[in-house]
C-alpha cells in the first residue's frame, strides 16, 4: 500500500501567524536532518543570559524568511516581474538553506575551533552536497545564493540592504526579547518592493517604513547582538572552545561528543572545503551536520570537572552564569590598564605563565546600518525615476548610512576588580 503524505503543511508561527509551505520540494528539505538540525541551534546563542525569552531557534528563523519571500516573489509579479516557476523555487531554497551552515551559538565555532571559514561557506557546502542527493535540483538555488545568476534582483532578496533575512531576524529577534525598537514592519516593506533595472527598489510611499528598518537595525545591534553582557557570555565560550583545542592537539582522549571531537582534533582550514586539503567536503559535512547547541553544553558540563586548571574554571563559569566584567568604551583601552589587570588576574587566580589571555582581553566590536559591499538602497520616485535614501530621506544622510561605528570591550574576572 502507498501512502500518500501531505506536503502542503501550514505552520503557526508566533510571528506571523499561519505560513504555508510553499511546494512539495521545499517540504522535502525542511524534514531533510540536516535542515532539522537547525532546531536545536538558538538563533542568539547565549543572549538568553540577558534576555530570558530568545531561546528561538534558527530553524524558526529560515521558516520566517521562507514566508517572507513567498510574500515578495507573489509581490513582485504582482507588480509585473516576471519570475519563472523554477526561479520562484530555487530562490525560497536559497534563503530556505542560508543559515544551514551555522554552527553552535552563533558565531563562537567560527572564532575557536575553524578556521577562515564562515557559516556562508558551510551553508553553500551543504546546499552542494544536497544537490548531488538530489539530482542537480539545487544547482539554480546555488547560482542565486552565490550571485552567479544573471537575474541580480533574486540575490539581493536573499542578502542585500533590505533581506528577508534581515526583515525577519530583526522583527523576531525584537519580539522573543521583548525589545521593542527592533521591531519593523515587514510586511510593509515587502509591498512596497519593485524592480528596476535588475536591481530591487523600494516605492516612494515605503520609505517611513525603510527609514524604521535601518533604526531598528542599529538599535538592535546595541541593544541586543552587541549587548556588553552577551559579548562577555560569547567572548567565554569562544575562550573555552580555544582551551579545549589546545588541549586536544596535546591529548586526543579529551572527552567531548563524536562531532565536536573531529573539530577539536583536526585543523579545518578553508582548503577542505575546496577539496584541497587532508579533509574532504563530504567527510567535513557529515560531522558538521552532526554538531549543535547540546554538544557544546554537554562537553563544557564535563569540562567543568577535568584536571586542566583553566578549562575546567571557565567551564563552570558558563555553567553558572558567572561570567566575565566588561568594558565598552568609544577608545582602545590603555595598555597599562590591560597589564595591571592581567598582572592582577595572574596572582588572584595563581596562573601558569601564557595563561592571561584566557582571563585578560580587549578587543573591538562595529556596527553599520548598511552593507558596504551591498547596492544601496534606491528608492522608486512617483515621477518613475529612482533616487538614492539618503538624496531623498529626510532623516538619513550618507555619513549615517555609511559610517562605521566602531566600540572596543575589556573582559576580565570580577574577582579582579
Amino acid at each position: 500500500m502507498v501512502y500518500l503524505t501531505n506536503k502542503r503543511k501550514i505552520i503557526n508561527d508566533p510571528v506571523y501567524g499561519f505560513i504555508s509551505i510553499p511546494g512539495d520540494f521545499v517540504f522535502d528539505l525542511i524534514e531533510h536532518p540536516w535542515f532539522q538540525r537547525l532546531r536545536n541551534i538558538k538563533q542568539l546563542g547565549l543572549t538568553s543570559f540577558v534576555y530570558p525569552g530568545a531561546t528561538h531557534s534558527r530553524f524558526q528563523h529560515a521558516l520566517g524568511t521562507l514566508h517572507l519571500m513567498n510574500m515578495a516573489i507573489a509581490t513582485l509579479r504582482s507588480k509585473g516581474v516576471l519570475i519563472s516557476v523554477e526561479e520562484e523555487e530555487a530562490t525560497l531554497i536559497a534563503i530556505l538553506l542560508h543559515d544551514a551552515g551555522h554552527g553552535p551559538f552563533s558565531h563562537a565555532l567560527e572564532n575557536s575551533i575553524i578556521s577562515g571559514i564562515n557559516h556562508e561557506d558551510i551553508s553553500l557546502l551543504l546546499m552542494r552536497k544536497l544537490s548531488e542527493q538530489y539530482n542537480g535540483r539545487l544547482d539554480l538555488a546555488i547560482e542565486i545564493f552565490t550571485d552567479a545568476y544573471n537575474r541580480k534582483f533574486l540575490h539581493e532578496l536573499i542578502s542585500g540592504q533590505v533581506d528577508m533575512d534581515r526583515l525577519d531576524y530583526l522583527r523576531r529577534d525584537s519580539f522573543f526579547t521583548g525589545v521593542i525598537e527592533g521591531s519593523v514592519g515587514s510586511d510593509r516593506i515587502i509591498r512596497m518592493l519593485n524592480v528596476i533595472d535588475d536591481s530591487l527598489v523600494i516605492d516612494e510611499k515605503g520609505i517611513y517604513s525603510l527609514e524604521n528598518f535601518l533604526t531598528a537595525r542599529r538599535l538592535m545591534y546595541w541593544q541586543v547582538y552587541m549587548h556588553k553582557t552577551v559579548l562577555a557570555s560569547e567572548s567565554l565560550l569562544v575562550k573555552i572552545l580555544k582551551r579545549a583545542k589546545e588541549i586536544a592537539s596535546e591529548d586526543s582522549a579529551l572527552y567531548a561528543t563524536p562531532a565536536l571531537k573531529f573539530f577539536l582534533n583536526n585543523n579545518i582550514s578553508y582548503s577542505d572545503l575546496a577539496d584541497k586539503g587532508k579533509f574532504t567536503p563530504g567527510l567535513i559535512a557529515s560531522n558538521f551536520t552532526r554538531l549543535d547547541d547540546s554538544d557544546i553544553l554537554v562537553s563544557a558540563k564535563y569540562w567543568a570537572d577535568h584536571s586542566d586548571k583553566v578549562l575546567s574554571d571557565l567551564s563552570g563559569r558558563l555553567m553558572r552564569r558567572d561570567l566575565f566584567a566588561i568594558e565598552l568604551q568609544n577608545e582602545p583601552f590603555a595598555l597599562k590598564k590591560v597589564n595591571d589587570l592581567t598582572n592582577t588576574a595572574r596572582k588572584i587566580l595563581d596562573l601558569n605563565p601564557g595563561m592571561e589571555d584566557y582571563y585578560v582581553f580587549t578587543e573591538s566590536i562595529s556596527n553599520l546600518a548598511y552593507t558596504p559591499d551591498a547596492p544601496v538602497v534606491k528608492i522608486l520616485l512617483k515621477s518613475g525615476k529612482t533616487a538614492d535614501i539618503s538624496n531623498v530621506s529626510d532623516m538619513f544622510d550618507h555619513r549615517f548610512l555609511s559610517e562605521r561605528i566602531t566600540k572596543y570591550f575589556l573582559c576580565y574576572p570580577k574577582e579582579c576588580r
